[in-house]
């Protein structure tokens, strides 16, 4: 469908009273009403739902949106019915309707009231869902928060997995991905699963200059919490927790200290829950304490803190919740306590899983620790994790850019891991390295006889921690790269080599307890 740009922003206006798209908005809507394969990846407050909302309300039939959440879901069509004189216009297919709303639901789509339904993956599975919507005209498929689909992503659900068959099965139509967070690796998995590799890829920047991001050591952190929030009076702001329990327990302490604060998780009631999110919506109540379920999709610009209790399981997943702050661009402050202690007890917790899911766990958690502990600028970090550059050393709205943390000479560290690296012919990850820089002779080691090479234990003195921790440097540094498609093979870099060959006086940000730098100087 080819669409002027006038009656394209004519229909932007009638639909949404906005008199112009925000950034790539336009061009997806475009490639949409093409009927061609679209994949967005856009930051949340980048305005994701507008891709898939307008040429919805603009085709011929019922676009079917696959989303991961009921009060999502909830959120969306009471949105689209707020700009539209039909309540039939937008719909929800889901476990929480009873058979004669189920009944109304369909009336309306074969009426061809229905321009949007929203569907849970589960509910589109059902064979008498499938059957019906075979039956029916459908514009396009959109699959909202589609890093659910891979493995890699941060919020994983298997169900997810199955859609591209059951897409077929109701017929071959256009499908748009949509995704606040991927990584090169979770993109091309979401491509792949959905059969959509000729798909045409809008990539927005990761980048949010209003957010400022900050890591606590997690001391008294109740204490601190409640600190904060009453130096930002009368401001709205969520409190993410892991387990149901401490949201209850975090919730009623700021209650108790005069915080207007209300708990939100999936032991809720639907009813509850759906109360709560009103309430939040409408500034009854200022704060949110919740996991990690709460704030997918929901339409509130002035959002300006998210503090993060406990330290989330990937960089996806902080990257996503640390952006429903500030989504009107201004002010967001983005607050996470760090303990070790939580990283020690979250792997504990993925023991009982299938091998390959432990796996990718520890990978996604050793980024999680290495964003925590890093002392460069946070945003060049969470940037360089989403494989985009940030060219300035200081952004200034980061706490280790505000309060930089002392240099630490680490010339001979670096050559040696560049050595050990280069000894095991680059074709081993970060865990194997560190084991033969501190001499521990685990299984592995001892089948590729690395307890021979000259680097063996050379480093036990500064302690698996101090190399984990120079190793994630070195990669923001660029002396080496992370082979993600080769299982996060590491790969020393052409400045890498570089260095080796002119050997110079190198200063690395790095944190060292007090311990490690005692270390570091016995052995000088």
């Amino acid at each position: 469908m080819l669409v002027e740009e006038n009656t394209l922003n004519e229909a932007l206006n009638k639909y949404f009273g906005y008199d112009q798209f925000k950034g790539a908005q336009e061009e997806v809507i475009r490639n949409v009403l093409a009927r061609n394969n679209t994949f967005v990846i856009m930051p949340t407050g980048g305005g994701k739902s507008m891709c898939y909302q307008l040429p919805a309300l603009m085709s011929e039939g019922t676009a079917i949106i696959i989303s991961p959440l009921i009060a999502l879901m909830k959120n969306q069509v009471d949105a689209i019915r707020g700009f539209n004189t039909d309540d039939g216009v937008a719909h929800f297919l889901n476990s929480s309707l009873n058979k004669a709303e189920t009944a109304r639901v369909k009336q309306d789509i074969t009426k061809g009231n229905t321009k949007l339904l929203y569907v849970a993956p589960e509910s589109l599975t059902k064979e008498e869902n499938i059957k019906f919507l075979k039956e029916v005209k459908i514009s396009f498929f959109a699959i909202d928060e589609a890093h659910c689909i891979s493995e890699w992503g941060h919020d994983f659900r298997p169900e997810y997995r199955r859609l591209r068959s059951i897409i077929e099965q109701i017929g071959e139509v256009p499908i748009i991905a949509l995704t606040a967070t991927a990584t090169e690796k979770v993109q091309a998995d979401i491509q792949k699963n959905l059969g959509m590799m000729d798909a045409q890829v809008f990539k927005a920047s990761f980048n949010r200059p209003n957010l400022y991001y900050e890591i606590r050591p997690k001391v008294n952190v109740l204490k601190e919490m409640i600190k904060f929030i009453k130096l930002h009076p009368n401001k709205s702001g969520i409190i993410y927790c892991l387990s149901r329990k401490k949201v209850e327990e975090v919730a009623q302490t700021l209650t108790v200290n005069g915080i207007k604060a209300l708990p939100y998780h999936a032991g809720l009631d639907a009813g509850t829950r759906a109360s709560t999110q009103d309430k939040f919506l409408m500034e009854e109540v200022d704060v949110i304490v919740a996991t990690i379920a709460f704030g997918m999709g929901i339409d509130k610009p002035d959002v300006r803190f998210v503090i993060h209790h406990d330290i989330p399981k990937s960089l996806e997943g902080y990257y996503q919740e640390t952006g429903r702050a500030g989504r009107d661009g201004r002010e967001g402050r983005c607050v996470t306590f760090y303990s070790y202690k939580d990283i020690e007890k979250l792997e504990k917790f993925m023991k009982g899983k299938p091998v390959a899911e432990q796996e990718i766990g520890k990978q996604l958690l050793s980024e999680t620790v290495g964003y925590a502990e890093t002392s460069v600028c946070r945003r060049r970090v969470l940037l360089n994790y989403f494989g985009e550059k940030y060219e300035s050393d200081n952004c200034n709205s980061c706490d280790n850019c505000l309060h930089p943390k002392p240099l630490v000479e680490a010339e001979e560290e670096m050559s040696l891991l560049l050595e050990a690296i280069l000894a095991v012919k680059e074709k081993h990850q970060a865990e194997h390295i560190v084991n033969i820089l501190i001499g521990h002779l685990d299984q592995q080691v001892k089948n590729y006889k690395h307890n021979a090479l000259e680097v063996f234990a050379e480093g036990v003195e500064q302690g698996e921690r101090f190399w984990i921790t120079l190793i994630r440097q070195s990669i923001l540094a660029g002396f080496l790269s992370k082979d993600i498609d080769n299982y996060g093979l590491l790969k020393v870099s052409e400045k890498g080599h570089d260095f080796l060959k002119t050997l110079h006086p190198l200063k690395l940000l790095l944190i060292l307890n007090f311990k490690m730098r005692m270390q570091m100087k016995t052995t000088r």
